[in-house]
């Protein structure tokens, strides 16, 4: 009886489970995770032993977040299945901070202090920021929740088609079809299997798309052996960074944009779990992501947030446990330490992750539709307010440089599409709802 008290978002499961569970997290988000430090090398003309030392502190920071959010420590952690990583929304921001500083090392220090001072505001700012989620109704959490699903299936469709439009091989019949034949196999084995092995079908469509790709001969393991066994990024492994005024304030409205993609990933996964999320649990949240950005700028990292990625993982498995993300966050830390297993998972083919990126993400999608089926359309102007959210947020999907002659600070809001859509739908949301009901009531 007392089992049934409690909720499953809170309950331990088998320890085999835990990490088949954890690993398949750890797999659906590895590519988002390490893209961040290949970009931001490459832009500051970093060495790959630089690169190799940004990589091995962004796992081990993330597992470290992860753990912090899942699980909770002293004030900070929503206590849901979120999964910690670096955020792509400060990229922009962080290439222009670096390569004013004249790139390189002198670059990373740079963009390391002013995430430090970032995550500092942001920490002392979450109770605050908490206070908009009386501003989320389920007309705005749907749009937003749809919105990010919506956004995320071009990453899985250049996934499938194997990297970037214009490398070479892109949208090769191998690639496509190696894509199409994971979505086929993750598809199969979550309608006929039962139970714990329906809900690992993307774990095991990851690996079966692996050895797949293996019998085709486009599995590159020279990385595995050129990485070293035990590595460890120290604080402050490049130096003291450097604290300049104008990078902290682009990094600090980046933080802003973080924190408002964030809001919507929390409430996107408390629909999904079935427990609404309070303002003391948005600020709790907010202030893990806060917390690990500021750890991030210590430990050689950047910015984090949480990962979309993975909110489609959840609801695609209905496996609701935050032990889960717990045991993801533990493979993380243990890949940031062990560079060698690390670069196991980084051969996965992104074609491969393609295959399972287009269920997953369209799961998010789906979870925002079902939570806009219970808005109420007819006589209200709610139709209105989602139709605007998407088109707004869809703009930098359907062109990306549609914002290029804006200012820079209005460039790190805009080209979030998720950002832009959720300010978009909280606004119209208050004036064709919040602010009616005001006047009505006066009158």
């Amino acid at each position: 009886m007392e089992a049934e008290k409690i909720h499953p978002v809170d309950q331990l499961l088998p320890k085999g489970q835990l990490f088949a569970y954890g690993l398949q997290h750890v797999m659906a988000m590895y590519a988002g995770c390490v893209a961040v430090p290949l970009i931001l090398a490459n832009a500051l003309k970093l060495s790959s032993e630089q690169l190799i030392i940004l990589i091995n502190a962004d796992l081990f920071v993330a597992g470290i977040a992860t753990m912090i959010q899942a699980y909770g420590f002293l004030n900070m952690g929503i206590k849901s299945p979120i999964v910690q990583g670096v955020s792509f929304a400060a990229v922009a921001p962080m290439v222009l901070v670096g390569q004013s500083a004249g790139g390189q090392v002198p670059g990373l220090l740079a963009i390391f202090g002013a995430t430090i001072a970032a995550g500092l505001i942001g920490y002392l700012i979450s109770p605050f920021f908490s206070r908009l989620i009386r501003y989320f109704p389920p007309v705005v959490t749907g749009s937003i929740i749809t919105l990010i699903g919506v956004s995320l299936l071009p990453v899985a469709v250049r996934w499938a088609g194997g990297g970037m439009p214009g490398t070479p091989g892109f949208g090769s019949l191998q690639s496509i079809g190696l894509a199409f034949t994971v979505l086929v196999m993750v598809i199969l084995l979550y309608r006929y299997l039962k139970g714990f092995y329906s809900n690992i079908a993307v774990l095991l469509g990851l690996v079966f798309g692996t050895v797949f790709a293996m019998l085709l001969g486009i599995v590159d393991f020279a990385k595995v052996g050129k990485a070293a066994w035990v590595g460890f990024s120290q604080p402050f492994y490049f130096g003291w960074p450097t604290f300049d005024p104008a990078a902290i304030v682009a990094l600090t409205l980046a933080m802003l944009v973080i924190m408002t993609e964030t809001t919507g990933d929390f409430i996107a996964v408390g629909e999904i779990i079935g427990k609404p999320v309070t303002q003391k649990d948005l600020t709790r949240g907010l202030r893990a992501d806060s917390f690990s950005t500021f750890l991030g700028g210590i430990m050689n990292t950047f910015p984090h947030s949480a990962f979309a990625q993975n909110v489609g993982l959840v609801s695609l498995t209905r496996v609701r446990s935050r032990y889960v993300v717990v045991a993801a966050g533990m493979i993380l830390v243990a890949l940031g330490l062990f560079p060698k297993a690390a670069a196991v998972v980084a051969c996965i083919p992104t074609p491969v992750l393609g295959g399972a990126g287009i269920a997953m993400f369209g799961m998010v999608a789906a979870s925002g539709i079902r939570a806009l089926s219970k808005v109420k359309f007819e006589g209200t102007h709610n139709a209105m307010i989602v139709a605007v959210c998407l088109g707004v947020g869809l703009i930098p999907l359907a062109v990306p440089t549609f914002y290029q002659n804006f200012p820079k600070w209005a460039q790190v809001i805009l080209h979030s599409g998720i950002t832009a859509g959720s300010i978009v739908a909280i606004v119209l949301n208050y004036l064709f709802n919040e602010m009616g009901r005001k006047n009505s009531t006066e009158n």
